[in-house]
């Protein structure tokens, strides 16, 4: 073989290697997103530091996937821990870390079983799967005719089955054909979805509150009276709580306030404790009795590394009070927030439930963003309107103050000067 020569680097190339770090995902990188002009190096607890050291309250965490701030001691250890023993496997053996996190994932939410995955989007695409060949099996729906209703202003992620019963036009432009077989139906109303029903309808598939639409918390009761309809009409309740659960609203799961249990149950987000992606559909014994071997897998599912960090994940909900600081607090930030923003012309809601709170303002709000960066507070704002506040859900009160004193002027301010 003829060797060959690795070229000479031009002054062009050598200055390339001289840009930062934003530059070089402007150069390389698909512009997919559009980040701040603010390039993160570290992050401890509800706090993130940039490359200039300058620190930050984290009011995003990652869309509560670092629901426990950022590299929690507890779960940093054992990830090395177990990173240094056996990270991953094929799923052609057993581990030692399965079973045990399938015990406590169920355990953890009351549901049977449970299938493990990496994304949010998987859970919801393994949650379809399982709803369409539960309804061809078991409730006889003729083949290739299963419906699944949804709810309008869903967000379940971006894989093409799942924007093809998005709301949101430009998830779906350009990225057609879709899969048919989704029925979508006004968030918060039961009576639409009832009328919705079918002989060969499936599944009702919902979050408890909706987060990219704009933290909507539908009617009290709405679920218990969506759980009664699935019931009666002889079709699955499947709850999709990425972003929703695991204490994030105060509880367990946001179900768990109208005191119902789904037949399925997505998770994701905050399973991998923020430092991986971990995901869960977990369901009832019938439902999951539907997959057999080769139906359905992942390389990187249920893997050692990920449900070693899911494990303990799960153990710090109960012991560190997750549940009660998410409730505490958020009620407290969600007051203060109210009493500071009330009166403000432009100021629709302050709504919310638990660590999950959104302002609603009048107008387009986009430029708030890096106001509030500049400010040490990195928030996001969905549905164009809307500033969302999903903080880790260790952050304590004199943090939620904190809060509430920089972010408060700044929405005035800037309802003001547009008056």
């Amino acid at each position: 073989m003829t060797a060959t020569t690795l070229p000479t680097p031009t002054a062009a190339a050598r200055r390339r290697r001289d840009e930062s770090p934003a530059d070089l995902e402007r150069r390389y990188g698909a512009a997919n997103y559009h980040p701040l002009p603010v390039t993160l190096q570290r992050g401890a607890g509800v706090w993130l530091f940039d490359s200039a050291g300058r620190r930050y309250l984290d009011m995003m965490s990652a869309y509560s996937a670092v629901s426990f701030g950022h590299a929690h001691p507890a779960l940093v250890r054992v990830l090395t821990e177990q990173a240094e023993r056996l990270a991953v496997t094929s799923r052609a053996f057993h581990t030692d870390r399965l079973g045990p996190f399938l015990r406590a994932v169920c355990e953890t939410t009351g549901m049977a079983k449970a299938l493990p995955m990496n994304t949010g989007a998987e859970a919801v695409e393994t949650a379809v799967k399982a709803a369409r060949k539960w309804a061809y099996k078991v409730k006889r729906v003729p083949e290739g005719r299963a419906e699944i209703i949804v709810a309008a202003g869903n967000f379940a992620g971006r894989t093409t089955t799942i924007i093809g019963f998005s709301s949101e036009a430009q998830y779906r432009d350009g990225f057609g054909p879709f899969a048919p077989g989704f029925i979508s139906v006004p968030f918060g109303d039961a009576a639409a979805l009832e009328a919705a029903i079918t002989p060969n309808t499936a599944a009702f598939l919902v979050e408890p509150i909706q987060g990219e639409a704009g933290i909507i918390v539908p009617p009290a009761g709405y679920l218990a009276r969506a759980r009664e309809i699935c019931t009666r009409r002889g079709i699955l309740l499947i709850c999709d709580e990425v972003q929703t659960g695991l204490a994030r609203t105060g509880a367990v799961l946001a179900c768990d306030h109208d005191g119902i249990r789904p037949d399925g149950l997505v998770l994701g987000k905050a399973l991998g404790g923020g430092l991986l992606p971990v995901s869960a559909f977990c369901a009832s014994e019938e439902v999951m009795a539907q997959f057999t071997p080769g139906d359905h897998g992942s390389t990187f599912g249920g893997n050692p590394l990920a449900m070693r960090a899911a494990i303990e994940t799960l153990r710090l909900i109960e012991e560190e009070g997750l549940m009660q600081n998410a409730a505490a607090t958020g009620a407290a930030l969600k007051a203060a927030l109210e009493l500071k923003l009330a009166g403000v012309e432009g100021v629709r809601e302050v709504r919310g439930e638990g660590l999950m709170i959104g302002i609603e303002l009048d107008r387009p709000c986009g430029v708030l963003l890096q106001r509030a960066a500049d400010a040490g507070l990195l928030i996001s704002v969905t549905a164009d309107t809307v500033i969302r506040i999903v903080p880790p859900l260790i952050i304590t009160a004199a943090e939620a103050d904190e809060v509430v004193d920089k972010l408060c002027p700044l929405v005035k301010a800037f309802l003001a000067e547009q008056s």
